[in-house]
């Protein structure tokens, strides 16, 4: 009798989503094959070596994947105990980051922090930690949550705070994802939406006044707008992409057979990967992406939805929409529907922080999906 009580009770214990899981590594499988095929020519001509990008990010996936599996069997309540640590050490980083020689300039901005043996983006960790801390908020005040000193302005003055940290760098799209991340788990989180929409539409019209005051933001912006028009200077990354994305038409050029990752197309395996994966695969290789894209969405809101406990289901979306707003974000500035901004495609761009924060959102997701309903 104790031995079919036992088998009955694991039965109906949820196995983690292997659909989920196999989704994600056919997607990072192919990340890796494109970051050799888009970084094998610059890497060869800058470096002596064209697998030095592949062999990064080879690692990067090997450390991610198991750091996605210690998110996977971790005991969630070191998760959740811990989140004002995870807040105050990302707070940590992005001071050292903006305001000590740790923060490694480039561009005109220092938004990495050199660690000595690799450097880290601080802003790919503040959305996890965000994210945690926001699923707890609204997890333990939700019977004070519709009220505006209680429900609205500690996780407003929250990502405020990374959010001056970010624009301190300068990193204006960093601070812009954080507070799309705050808007949404706001809507899910309850908070009334006269609060939540007359707030925003304040952040917007001051995140509108940064873009004009600064120069190169409002170049941005209307290159963003016709960037054929100064395809030379401001537009020519996006027209460059719009080029490869013409060569690719129904099949593609074919893998490896390129020719905008030949130095025109800057930082091909970067923030633009995808403009490459359109010019050599093609729109049937796009649509695969567009698919395990999808599919891995869908598995994650499933994910959400069948969490009992709030919390949970907080915590479950908010990892959802970390990988979401990345697609879609990447996907609108390489088919040109939003103003440039550097957004990673998860599992798919070169760059270690977002595709380990990636994995270790996958994993958290993984262990959730051990603990809802089947």
């Amino acid at each position: 009798m104790r031995k079919n009580s036992r088998l009955s009770a694991s039965q109906q214990t949820p196995k983690a989503d292997t659909l989920l899981l196999i989704a994600v590594l056919l997607l990072a499988g192919i990340g890796l094959i494109m970051v050799l095929s888009s970084s094998g020519i610059m890497a060869e001509r800058y470096f002596g070596d064209k697998y030095f990008f592949f062999k990064k990010q080879a690692a990067f996936f090997a450390f991610g994947g198991l750091l996605m599996y210690a998110c996977w069997r971790l005991p969630r309540v070191v998760l959740y105990e811990l989140t004002y640590f995870w807040l105050v050490a990302v707070i940590v980083l992005l001071v050292l980051c903006a305001f000590t020689p740790l923060g490694v300039a480039a561009g005109g901005a220092k938004r990495w922090l050199s660690l000595g043996v690799a450097n880290i983006q601080p802003l790919e960790f503040a959305k996890l930690a965000l994210v945690l801390y926001l699923a707890y908020f609204f997890a333990r005040k939700q019977e004070m949550v519709r009220t505006l000193s209680v429900g609205m302005l500690p996780p407003f003055l929250v990502t405020g705070l990374l959010c001056v940290l970010l624009l301190a760098q300068p990193d204006f799209g960093g601070a812009a994802f954080l507070a799309g991340l705050l808007f949404f788990m706001c809507l899910v989180g309850g908070t009334r939406l006269t609060y939540l929409f007359g707030s925003f539409t304040f952040l917007a019209w001051g995140g509108w006044l940064l873009i004009v005051q600064e120069p190169y933001r409002y170049k941005r912006w209307t290159a963003f707008l016709d960037p054929f028009k100064v395809a030379q200077n401001e537009g020519y990354q996006l027209v460059q992409s719009l080029y490869a994305f013409g060569s690719g038409k129904l099949t593609g050029v074919g893998l490896g057979a390129g020719k905008q990752k030949l130095f025109f197309l800057p930082e091909a395996h970067n923030d633009f990967i995808m403009a490459v994966v359109g010019e050599e695969l093609g729109f049937l290789g796009m649509s695969m992406i567009f698919l395990l894209v999808g599919f891995i969405i869908f598995r994650g809101l499933r994910i959400a939805l069948l969490q009992e406990e709030l919390q949970d289901r907080f915590t479950a979306f908010g990892m959802t929409l970390i990988i979401t707003m990345g697609f879609l974000l990447n996907l609108a500035v390489v088919l040109g529907t939003v103003p440039p901004k550097g957004v990673p495609m998860p599992f798919v761009s070169y760059g270690g922080s977002n595709l380990i924060v990636s994995f270790m959102c996958v994993g958290v997701l993984l262990n959730l999906s051990q603990r809802g309903r089947s």
